[in-house]
């Protein structure tokens, strides 16, 4: 696995599509989803915010990721070609009144993206995902390994 450097941020979970199973990260994302450059610094480190397990078992590979305080209605989760798993979001700003007087604020409001290239043996379109006290699951299921038909041949004399 390869690791991109951009400027003077590391950050090997960038906007880049995360690829156990390939030689290298897939690069930006399309123009429409990428960050303007003005803003990469502080937008990566929110896209990386969102902190995503992903296991295989084997029935499924299954992903989790933590999204403490956030609606299933402000997720999205979606397969793009290629076999590409997205999650995306965006915790909306509190709602500031011309009387309050902020001591200090931690609580990101930004959106998140993470990418995953699933691999072959991935359905795809049997793709379910569920929130619970902020923690999203999403399930991907496998297809059976055949086990490859063995045909003995028998030799001629």
């Amino acid at each position: 696995m390869s690791i991109i450097r951009r400027g003077s941020v590391f950050d090997p979970f960038s906007l880049d599509v995360w690829d156990p199973f390939g030689s290298s990260f897939s690069g930006f994302l399309n123009d429409a989803l990428s960050v303007p450059r003005s803003n990469f610094v502080s937008d990566t480190a929110a896209f990386a915010n969102a902190r995503v397990d992903w296991k295989e078992t084997p029935e499924a590979h299954v992903f989790k990721a933590d999204l403490p305080g956030l609606k299933k209605e402000e997720v999205k989760v979606e397969v793009e070609e290629g076999r590409v798993l997205q999650i995306s979001g965006e915790r909306s700003k509190e709602q500031e009144e011309k009387n309050d007087k902020w001591h200090r604020v931690e609580r990101s409001s930004d959106k998140f993206l993470r990418r995953f290239r699933l691999p072959e043996n991935a359905k795809v379109d049997q793709v379910k995902a569920a929130m619970e006290n902020g923690v999203l699951t999403v399930t991907v299921p496998k297809e059976e390994v055949k086990k490859p038909e063995i045909k003995t041949i028998e030799i001629s004399s």
